[in-house]
């Protein structure tokens, strides 16, 4: 469907026109009219569906459209990230070019003229808040902000600011809102967490569900089996032959000179990322670090570098795999295995991103029977079977060997009385759905 044909204002598709926007994704076709209708919307999209323009496009028709207070706070965008913040308020700044709305972004970590600008662009009404929610509450608690003619409450990725304990910020903003204010809730997956923070203040929502996509077909997927203690050499190892050195040898910065070549490797956790940085240096990789314990000057610096092409390597945590467009990332290597199969689609989707190729690989710590089930049901999940990457006698190999599960199993032997025959399990009667869940 083309934008043209969901009852955007003028000066909205004045700005798609401009940046070239035509046909909208699926989540935008179906989240669009509902938004622009007044109604209350909880949608289920991950990353890369457009997501963001699904919300922004249809609240600034409306802005641009009727008559809102001009000296007042309009909207608020609640975002887990200051990366997604920034990132949510440059997609601001495009889609508003011929609208007259202001915004401004909220955010922790930088400097005291940052917190100032907020400030007063606070105080003075900015008509589109973009915010997280600590630091927003920061705001809110020195007594200047006034959100009591707020029009649109947004939550994005929803999921991800419950999983990083923000739920009693969200609920006391919640409170401060008016009874009348439009709320939409975006997630990439829907936990029962997710359900009750949506009964607690969504009123009778539009359910827009986008399924989870698989990863793209031009994402080249392996895995390695290996001894954690492995894992580093065999990173060194696989990085060294993508950039076109040898193997075996010592990485020259010429190497890392081409800025198509860029990598992203996903750590667990923020204490591993600096011993996976230290042996990645001391192997001649110039590289960078990004986690959540970074101050904001350095996390801007870190992805304005990558993004130019200056660095080719960040490794980073969860907090790049969602919600950060950044083109160009050739390879994504998951040091660790993802917490959950979508935290995998997350991952991996920061390649082969708009008709690009692209490439992924897994390091699985034989030694944990999580890891490995979880390599059995991602397979599965994604209905594909990763290419191996087996460890070199020179990293001392591995003598783990996979077996098939169906092979394991024993034998049923004939006349055994215990055995039943196959049948389905009864269900339980689920009882009636809410009169307000709806479907578009």
């Amino acid at each position: 469907m083309n934008f043209s044909e969901l009852g955007l204002d003028q000066g909205v598709m004045d700005a798609l026109e401009y940046m070239k926007y035509g046909q909208c994704t699926p989540v935008q076709e179906k989240a669009i009219p509902p938004v622009l209708n007044g109604d209350d919307v909880i949608a289920v999209a991950q990353t890369g569906t457009g997501k963001t323009a699904a919300y922004l496009l249809p609240i600034l028709s409306n802005l641009n459209r009727y008559r809102y207070p001009t000296d007042a706070i309009n909207c608020v965008i609640m975002a887990p990230t200051r990366e997604l913040a920034q990132q949510i308020d440059q997609q601001m700044q495009g889609f508003s070019y011929f609208v007259d709305a202001s915004s401004v972004a909220v955010y922790g970590g930088g400097e005291g003229t940052d917190f100032a600008a907020q400030e007063r662009g606070l105080r003075q009404g900015a008509d589109v808040v973009i915010a997280t929610p600590g630091r927003l509450l920061s705001h809110i608690n020195l007594g200047y902000v006034d959100l009591s003619q707020v029009s649109f409450f947004v939550l994005d990725e929803a999921d991800r600011m419950l999983d990083m304990g923000f739920y009693d910020d969200i609920m006391a903003i919640n409170k401060l809102l008016p009874d009348d204010c439009q709320k939409i809730l975006y997630s990439a997956t829907m936990p029962p967490k997710i359900q009750q923070l949506a009964e607690k203040i969504l009123w009778n929502p539009v359910m827009v569900k986008i399924a989870i996509s698989k990863p793209a077909e031009k994402i080249h997927q392996q895995c390695c089996i290996c001894h954690q203690a492995q894992k580093t050499p065999m990173l060194i190892r696989f990085l060294k032959k993508f950039f076109g050195g040898r193997e075996d040898g010592y990485v020259k910065d010429e190497l890392l000179q081409n800025p198509e070549k860029r990598v992203v490797v996903f750590v667990s956790r923020k204490a591993d990322v600096r011993d996976v940085v230290l042996g990645l240096r001391k192997k001649g990789f110039q590289m960078a670090a990004m986690h959540s314990d970074l101050e904001q000057r350095d996390r801007d610096e870190v992805m304005n570098a990558f993004r130019s092409g200056r660095t080719n390597v960040i490794v980073a945590t969860d907090i790049v795999s969602r919600g950060i467009d950044i083109s160009g990332i050739a390879l994504v290597i998951n040091y660790d295995m993802p917490h959950d199969l979508e935290d995998y689609v997350h991952r991996i989707g920061r390649t082969a991103r708009a008709d690009h190729d692209g490439e992924s690989l897994t390091l699985v710590n034989c030694d944990d029977r999580r890891d490995l089930r979880k390599l059995t049901a991602l397979e599965k999940f994604i209905d594909k079977k990763m290419e191996r990457i087996a460890v070199p006698d020179e990293l001392g190999g591995c003598d783990y060997k996979e077996t098939n599960p169906q092979e394991d199993r024993p034998k049923r032997q004939r006349g055994n009385r215990s055995s039943k025959r196959p049948g389905d399990k009864p269900t339980r009667n689920q009882g009636k759905k809410r009169n307000n869940q709806q479907t578009p």
